[in-house]
């Protein structure tokens, strides 16, 4: 791992604190958003069911799971970015 100045560390800190707010914000939609207005989605249908039902059953637990892999991308390209990435290879 390359030694950062203090200038550096504040940069790569500020784009990881940004990434980790958006992660949060979108988190706390799917978490919490999506179930408080459930029964006002549930007019709408998806593939024959509620919207809102189907977005409290499958559709949050869909996004968690895209949402780990966009974080881990994105974090790496800010790691590789300023020079503190891990490496691949083991040993």
């Amino acid at each position: 791992m390359a030694e950062l100045t203090p200038e550096v560390r504040a940069k790569h800190w500020a784009k990881t604190k940004n990434l980790t707010i958006a992660t949060l914000v979108v988190w706390f939609i799917f978490s919490f958003g999506i179930h408080w207005f459930a029964n006002s989605l549930n007019s709408i249908s998806f593939f024959g069911f509620p919207f809102g039902w189907y977005m409290a059953a499958q559709g949050s637990l869909i996004v968690f799971v895209i949402q780990i892999f966009y974080l881990a991308h994105a974090q790496q390209k800010i790691d590789e970015e300023f020079g503190v990435a891990e490496d691949d290879a083991q040993g």
